[in-house]
């Protein structure tokens, strides 16, 4: 299998050209649900499963699941930064180094509680937003432009089925 399809199981990520209510609906199904998901992904995996990589050089099942949690909680602060400022510099960080801290060695229950919790709270609040916050967004340094609401929610969708695949795709391999 070509790198690029370990990278990407599903494909780069797409913006979907026009961001209807209803691929915004969509996704906020996809951000509530994903808890669930990961979990039923990672129930009852042993130590020796979760050191299982999706790719040669590619991050453990373990790594992916607290780069999710640390992912998914940039998310929800940028969500809330804007919502309440007017089009935020969000702060980049740098997800390679994040992953190899030694709380990427921990199981995985801190961060399902996490992403459970994150999940809860950001879905309560988008499900409350209105059309005008839809359009809210923040700037992104590294990608010099902004990013509008509707469409980081697609992306946090695309990002959790992104590396649910990458957690399938270790299960199966042999390392």
């Amino acid at each position: 299998m070509n790198l690029e399809v370990l990278k990407y199981p599903l494909g780069r990520f797409q913006l979907p050209e026009q961001l209807t209510t209803e691929k915004v609906q969509q996704a906020m199904l996809g951000i509530q649900y994903f808890p669930e998901d990961l979990q039923e992904a990672v129930n009852n995996l042993g130590d020796e499963m979760l050191e299982r990589k999706y790719r040669p050089a590619g991050w453990t099942i373990r790594q992916v699941v607290h780069h999710l949690a640390d992912s998914h909680m940039n998310a929800y602060m940028r969500f809330k930064l804007a919502l309440t400022e007017e089009n935020p510099v969000i702060k980049p960080y740098k997800e390679n180094l994040w992953a190899d801290l030694p709380d990427s060695k921990l199981g995985m229950r801190g961060s399902v509680n996490i992403l459970t919790g994150i999940h809860e709270r950001w879905t309560y609040l988008m499900v409350n937003m209105t059309e005008a916050q839809w359009n809210k967004r923040f700037f992104h340094p590294e990608q010099d432009k902004f990013i509008p609401l509707k469409a980081s929610v697609c992306l946090y969708d695309w990002h959790g089925r992104h590396h649910l695949a990458h957690i399938y795709q270790a299960k199966r391999i042999e390392n």
